[in-house]
């Protein structure tokens, strides 16, 4: 009698723990607007387990690129790029769907890491991914584009992943 008692205690306390778990939080769509030299909006939030659609849009009239990461590199004494990619450190694989434009080839960015460039005034981009645990904290949104001059020009942005 006492062991079913146990196994009966046992049982609730496993349903009301994983009736306590957090929900999926809810997916969102953002669209991040690119021109000389901002991103707007300058800062993004999101939470782990939801699923991110973020368009990119070229409102410029330069080329501009998007990459998220922290401890930004130097080449030749300019900002090229970051040290921690968000995606890498994070596990996810974003999926990139060309919208409107074409998107740079990879191989001809200079920078390691995820980075989608849009070359012309209204191309379009989508990026979707699921943030994960590992993503959490704060990391920046940079364009490097012109070696590194719109990214000292200030187009620089922060992505904020809550726990």
């Amino acid at each position: 009698m006492m062991k079913r008692i146990l196994i009966l205690a046992a049982l609730a306390s496993v349903l009301a723990l994983s009736a306590c778990s957090a929900p999926k939080p809810e997916p969102v769509s953002i669209t991040l607007d690119m021109s000389e030299y901002a991103f707007d909006p300058a800062s993004i939030e999101v939470k782990v387990g939801q699923e991110v659609s973020l368009e990119l849009v070229n409102n410029g009239q330069l080329p501009h690129e998007v990459m998220f990461g922290r401890e930004v590199m130097r080449k030749d004494n300019r900002p090229a790029g970051y040290r921690e990619d968000m995606f890498a450190i994070g596990g996810a694989t974003p999926e990139v769907i060309a919208l409107q434009g074409e998107l740079a080839d990879e191989e001809e960015e200079e920078h390691s890491g995820f980075v989608v460039a849009l070359q012309k005034t209204g191309d379009r981009a989508l990026i979707k991914f699921t943030v994960t645990q590992a993503m959490v904290g704060e990391w920046e949104i940079g364009c490097f584009e012109q070696d590194g001059v719109h990214y000292d020009a200030g187009m620089v942005g922060k992505f904020i992943v809550a726990p």
